[in-house]
């Protein structure tokens, strides 16, 4: 029987807009393993190049529909979204096929009339793609980014605000393009350069990560994960901006590390990775399903020092005052560094959940602070470009706890130059700068 990656695209849609599924989560559980190259990668362009465009195509298909948009059933809305999607962004794709296998879709999922409609929508809109209107960028600046780079306004403005219209740009520029795959090498188990060879050798096109001294990047990564160098641990899937947490923190061996927010372990088994598997590092978070994650990753990596235990890091647990060497607060965010990676973020999440969570992260860090020892480091990171999150969190922690200090970190990141505050403790990563995901990471010392 013959895979119709359309059709699986648009229940992969489905669940993501209507449901709230997590994409990644939803394409792994509706593609099977037989699927074709080919196929897979069809049905990831259909589903990520509507996610990050939605507000764009949407805008469109309510500029040529005479039915109102929130009248459209949600199967028949995710029909016309990838139909407008292969009108407008895939060269490739002859209109004549997106149509006609938009409304053969149409024909599964919806009565006559709405095939008619959804085959009178999508030609109106190829007849006339090249003159779309987008609201005006003088008068309507916020709404012109908004539509045009599909962020929605709240956003906009707020960047707008922080960073300016031209970084707002590049950056929801940069957080519509398809980011790189990153592995982190296990050095446990073999070297940067080795397994690089291995890897070209198999066909994948291979380079060094540009900050991360353990990391690579594969540009044609599809079925990476079926390989027996994945099976056998000799390296994780973890972006760039993730791996640089354990790289800046820089754990001595045989030391007490606490990962109060370890799952699903990309950071904690890089840790022990950098403590050459001697030590010990104590790996909590609030849900043991995740915790299992923790396991499986260090099972697989061959790493032996991890010590996996449920608890909420905002209680205090008062057997671990003052003793570990280094603790990790890799907080709970808005995430809005992951965007490229991510888009359903963008759509997802709405400014009060930033409001909400500051309290969250900065009582986190607050009893984190005290498992240290005299001398101990305390690494805060997370994976959002929100200065609320990140650097004003972290400037009314030092103020409220004067016993710590920022340290800089400037020789233990490649390339630091590109990083002008590595040298005062903390980095803020940009996709649009970078080219990884948004990221914070600061050091510091307990005096």
């Amino acid at each position: 029987m013959k895979i119709n990656a359309r059709e699986i695209a648009i229940k992969v849609l489905y669940e993501v807009n209507e449901k709230g599924a997590y994409s990644n989560i939803s394409i792994n559980r509706n593609v099977s393993i037989e699927i074709e190259k080919n196929d897979e990668d069809f049905i990831r362009e259909l589903v990520y190049g509507v996610l990050e465009n939605k507000l764009y195509i949407d805008w469109v298909i309510k500029s040529f529909s005479k039915v109102k948009f929130k009248k459209i059933a949600p199967m028949i809305k995710q029909i016309l979204r990838i139909g407008v999607y292969q009108l407008l962004f895939m060269d490739k794709i002859p209109d004549s096929a997106a149509v006609n296998e938009s409304v053969n879709l149409a024909k599964k999922y919806g009565h006559r009339k709405v095939y008619g409609f959804v085959n009178g929508v999508l030609r109106n809109i190829a007849r006339n793609k090249n003159n779309i209107e987008l609201p005006d960028k003088k008068e309507e600046p916020i709404k012109y980014l908004s539509i045009k780079y599909s962020h929605p306004e709240w956003l906009i403005k707020r960047w707008i605000k922080v960073y300016g219209f031209k970084f707002t740009k590049d950056l929801c520029k940069a957080n519509n393009e398809t980011p790189k795959l990153n592995i982190r090498v296990n050095t446990l188990k073999i070297s940067r350069n080795e397994l690089a060879k291995i890897l070209i050798e198999k066909g994948f096109d291979v380079e060094r990560t540009k900050y991360a001294t353990d990391g690579l990047i594969v540009h044609n990564p599809t079925k990476i994960t079926g390989l027996n160098e994945f099976r056998n641990g000799l390296f994780q899937i973890q972006d760039e901006s993730s791996m640089l947490v354990a790289q800046i923190l820089k754990p001595e061996e045989n030391s007490l590390v606490i990962d109060v927010c370890s799952a699903p372990g990309g950071k904690t088994t890089h840790i022990a990775q950098k403590m050459n598997n001697k030590g010990k590092i104590i790996a909590r978070d609030i849900y043991r399903h995740k915790l299992n994650l923790v396991n499986d990753n260090a099972k697989r990596l061959g790493i032996k020092i991890i010590e996996t235990q449920q608890h909420d890091a905002l209680k205090l647990d008062d057997e671990l005052l003052g003793k570990a060497d280094y603790c990790l607060v890799d907080a709970p965010c808005s995430g809005l560094g992951l965007i490229r990676r991510k888009p359903e973020i963008k759509w997802n999440k709405k400014e009060d959940d930033i409001h909400s969570i500051i309290k969250l992260q900065y009582d986190i860090l607050v009893n984190s602070s005290k498992y240290l020892k005299q001398g101990g480091i305390l690494v805060y990171s997370t994976c959002t470009i929100e200065k609320e999150e990140n650097i004003k969190l972290i400037n009314r922690f030092l103020k409220n706890n004067s016993q710590f200090k920022l340290i800089g970190f400037d020789n233990m990141i490649e390339n630091c130059e590109n990083f002008k505050t590595s040298d005062k403790g903390y980095i803020e990563i940009y996709p649009n700068i970078n080219s990884m995901d948004g990221f914070f990471i600061c050091k510091m010392v307990k005096m």
